[in-house]
Order: structure tokens, then C-alpha cells, then sequence
């Protein structure tokens, strides 16, 4: 049964549809749900320009954040306030469903190719897909649910550890509040976990609660850490709750009482968690940081459960399995002809050997025949074939296998997006520059490249007119000039053990 919004045909027909970025997404899910209220839509540029200087929406209702959507500027032109046939922009999830339709009332340029819009939303179909659809309750459901008095809120954007159950107890003792736990599952929740695993980590500590709610909230986070805090207070309000407990990063606002709690400490005289102070400090022990908690998982170390409740930290190891068990990009970059095609081959040949995952080589000759074949050697497509690449490998790793790329990569937020896509995978991202002077490169030049380039015959050489940006961020720097092949794919092994990512192997032989 539908409960959106069905558009007339010919409007459904003929309107333009776009697929918002997975930030955007998250908010037009919040917007359509009544989470942003009185927010109804994409803010306007007078909204914004209000929001940016007075906290206020144009009509003079208080908001603390920007909400926008940006489309591309070809597809903004298409599209005419003014006349109603022309003014409806269907939106479509990732997977181009259509989610929710957009009246704009107003368009403007943001920057070259980009424009902003704005207008009020209303869904089309009947909601969403994915897990746990039954958490993503409106906050109107919500609030029918919740019993009367206060309701102390805890936005679970991390597994809930014995220190934070503690202090969970304590404010809803203390206040005699009923407890909501929000718990973001968005694309991007941070803290390295998918957000499934996120909620099945927060469902494990469950009985260690007082009695609570439990709501799947779309929210990601934005780069912004005081308009994301502000912007999680509102809809934490939306949903009703009255005392929102901080989480380190939560600051005050639509009108909740923030609540900052004082750290806690494990007492070993008797297992229990109490205020730091109140503990000898030969009988405390301090919370692991997450930095801790990150490297006994990555080292394959069982999780204390002085700190952690057992059925926790078995969410986390399923999520977050050892690093040599776990999916890995490696990922090498250099200029053509700097020996990164033959270090990957050789790399691959190892791994193969030692049997321990599966390996997947990405050549970047055969990507660019078999998966990028049409593509120029313009910035914006070899952009588009290095996120190929990477959206290959990190659904290689997601899958607990080995991808190594070996595409030139010339631009560093080419680099970047193919690092983000491994990490938000659930995988390890490797950076290996194959740093290679480009003299060298020249000389070798097997495919004649360089020497077409240098004629006029070929434009657009990385290296020659085209710009190399050298990574900051390498985990890995070779230079095969006087290097052995075999030499060099060693290098790459004592790396990949040294940091976990393969057993150690005792020497041949």
C-alpha cells in the first residue's frame, strides 16, 4: 500500500531525474519524515543567506544549518520555477528508484557545473529498502510510542562500551527518564563501521539498558562538527526527547538540556564503573580510546570484557575482523612506465601463493579496455576510470578479498575517493607510490608514449603536459630505477606484514 505522493503521469513522465549525493539523501529522508520539521524542502538562497546570518529561515523560524541539494548546472537550466510543467525534479536513490519529488522554487549558480535548488519535497512510492526498515520509525510514530515525562536521548554513533552504559544508567536513574537510543544509519556514520554493524552492536548491549526505545535514524555526518552537533539536537527534539546525554561532541539547541557527563573510570576493587575521582589510582583503570579498541581488533586481541560486554565485542570482531582476515585494496601509482604494472603482477603472483584470499589484479590497460573503453584521457574521465577502479576493488575487498589497482592515478582527490570507498567497505586501503624519476620513465618507455608525446603526436601525457600531483599520503614510497622487480615486490610484503595485512611467512627454503 503507497503512502507517498503519485505524480500525474505526464509530469512523472517528462520531469528530470537526479540521484542526490548519499549526505543529501540522508537529508531528503529526514525532511520527508517530518525529523527537520518545520523544514518542509532544499533550503532556497534566501533561506540560506538568513541561516548564515541571523539562525533563522527566511519566514524567521529558527534553524541552526544549511540543507541543500546540488545538481548538476546542465540539468538546474532544464528546470523553470515559473511554470509548472517544467519545475519537478523526481529524486532517485543510489540504485535510481524514485524516492521523493522536488517543486523548485528557486535555482542558482554555486560554482562552475554546479547549481544549488530549492523547493518543498513530498515522496513518491512507498518509502525506502535496505536493513532494519523497521527501526526507521517517523518521529511522529515515535513520540506515540514514548510513555509521558522525560525522555533522556543517546545518539549511538559508536558500539556502546561498559564506561558509556554506565553513564547511560546513571542520567536515566538520575532523571528518572525513559530512554531513547537514536542510532544513525546513514552511509556515513563513522567510527569505521557499516552502519548494520552499528546497529547490531548497539542491539548487543540491549540488556545492559534501562528500558529504552530503540530508532534507526538516517543521519550522516557533516564536515562541520557544530552544525552536525546542532543539527542532531533538532532532530532529536523532533523525535521527543527532552534531555539529550552529550556524546562529546553534542552542544545545546532546539531547546533540549544537554547533559555532560563526568568521566568514568573502572574500580578493580569490585568490577564496578564509577567518577574518576572517586577511584585510588592504583585501583583505576582509565576507558580504551578508540585508537586501543581499533588495534586489539586489527591485531585479532579479544577485547577485555572489563571494558567491553562479550556479546559487543563479538558484533566487532564480525564486523571488524583481524586485518589479515579482513578485504584490502592495494592501490599503486606512478607515471607510465615507473614499474608499478609489474610490481602489481608480481604482487598478486605472491599473494596467490600463500592462498590466504582471494586477488584480484586491476590493470590499468586492461580497466581502460574492459571497463572504461570509450573513455578520453581528460581530467574529468580519468577521474571517472580511477572511481571505477576503486568502486571495483572496495566491492572486491567488501567481499573479504584483495584488489590491487595499478592505474597512473595523476590527481590526489582521484586517490582520495578510491580510499574513501574501501574504508566505507569495511577494508584496508594501501598506498603505494612507485616513484619512479620520469627520466627513467622516458628511457624505458616500452609502449612509446613518451616519444609520441615529446613529437606532438600525443596530448595530455602525464608527466610531459599534463600535471603528476606526487602523493602526501603513500604508505609505501619504491623507486625502481636500480631496484629488482622481485626486490620491490618484497618491499610491498614486509609492508603489507609489518601492518598486519598478511601472515608473516618463514623464508623459503
Amino acid at each position: 500500500m503507497s503512502n507517498g505522493w503519485v505524480l500525474p503521469d505526464e509530469v512523472l513522465r517528462d520531469a528530470p531525474a537526479y540521484t542526490p549525493r548519499p549526505g543529501e539523501l540522508a537529508d531528503l529522508e529526514l525532511l520527508l519524515t517530518g525529523a527537520y520539521a518545520p523544514l518542509a524542502g532544499f533550503m532556497t538562497r534566501a533561506d540560506l543567506v538568513s541561516v548564515s546570518r541571523r539562525g533563522q529561515l527566511a519566514d524567521g523560524t529558527s534553524w541552526p544549518v544549511a540543507v541543500t541539494l546540488q545538481v548538476p548546472a546542465a540539468l538546474a537550466q532544464g528546470l523553470d520555477p515559473r511554470d509548472p510543467a517544467r519545475r519537478t525534479l523526481v529524486l532517485a536513490d543510489a540504485e535510481g528508484a524514485p524516492v521523493a519529488a522536488l517543486e523548485v522554487t528557486d535555482a542558482w549558480p554555486v560554482r562552475d557545473g554546479v547549481a544549488g535548488v530549492g523547493g518543498p519535497v513530498r515522496r513518491l512510492g512507498d518509502g525506502g529498502h535496505g536493513p532494519f526498515q523497521r527501526l526507521r520509525r517517523t518521529p511522529e510514530e515515535v513520540r506515540g510510542l514514548l510513555p509521558p515525562g522525560r525522555v533522556l536521548g543517546v545518539i549511538a554513533d559508536r558500539p556502546l562500551h561498559r564506561p558509556q552504559l554506565a553513564q547511560i544508567a546513571h542520567a536515566a536513574r538520575t532523571l528518572g527518564a525513559h530512554l531513547l537510543v537514536l542510532i544513525p544509519v546513514g552511509e556515513d556514520v563513522g567510527g569505521g563501521l557499516p552502519p548494520e554493524a552499528l546497529v547490531r552492536s548497539v542491539f548487543a548491549a540491549r540488556d545492559r539498558m534501562p528500558p529504552a526505545t530503540l530508532v534507526g535514524v538516517p543521519l550522516s555526518r557533516r564536515r562541520e562538527e557544530i552544525s552536525d552537533a546542532l543539527l542532531r539536537a533538532r532532530v532529536a527534539a523532533a523525535y521527543g526527547v527532552t534531555h539529550l546525554l552529550s556524546t562529546g561532541d553534542t552542544l545545546s539547541g532546539a531547546g533540549l538540556r544537554v547533559l555532560v557527563p563526568r568521566e568514568l573510570a573502572y574500580d578493580n576493587r569490585d568490577g564496578q564503573w564509577r567518577w574518576r575521582e572517586d577511584i585510588p589510582p592504583r585501583n583505576r583503570r582509565l576507558a580504551l580510546t578508540q585508537g586501543e579498541i581499533d588495534d586489539l581488533l586489527d591485531r585479532g586481541f579479544p577485547l577485555p570484557e572489563w571494558h567491553t560486554p562479550p556479546a559487543v565485542a563479538k558484533e566487532l570482531v564480525r564486523a571488524r575482523p583481524p586485518r589479515r582476515y579482513r578485504g584490502l585494496v592495494i592501490f599503486l601509482t606512478g607515471l607510465s612506465g615507473s614499474g608499478k604494472s609489474t610490481v602489481a603482477r608480481g604482487l598478486a603472483d605472491v599473494l596467490r601463493e600463500q592462498g590466504e584470499r582471494t586477488v584480484t589484479l586491476l590493470d590499468g590497460d586492461v580497466v581502460r579496455r574492459e571497463l572504461s573503453a570509450g573513455l578520453s584521457f581528460s581530467k574529468a574521465d580519468r577521474d571517472l576510470n580511477v572511481r571505477r577502479i576503486g568502486w571495483v576493488a572496495a566491492e572486491i575487498a567488501r567481499h573479504r578479498g584483495v584488489g590491487i589497482c595499478c592505474p597512473i592515478a595523476p590527481y590526489a582527490q582521484a586517490r582520495a575517493t578510491a580510499r574513501e570507498m574501501a574504508l566505507n567497505a569495511g577494508a584496508g586501503f594501501v598506498l603505494v607510490h612507485v616513484a619512479t624519476p620520469l627520466e627513467v620513465c622516458e628511457q624505458r618507455d616500452r609502449k612509446g608514449l613518451y616519444a609520441r608525446a615529446r613529437a606532438g603526436l600525443l596530448t595530455g601525457m602525464t608527466g610531459i603536459d599534463d600535471p603528476y600531483e606526487e602523493p602526501t599520503d603513500a604508505d609505501l614510497v619504491l623507486d625502481t630505477t636500480d631496484m629488482p622487480i622481485d626486490e620491490a615486490v618484497q618491499a610491498v610484503v614486509r609492508q603489507l606484514t609489518e601492518t598486519g595485512w598478511v601472515e608473516p611467512r618463514l623464508p623459503a627454503v
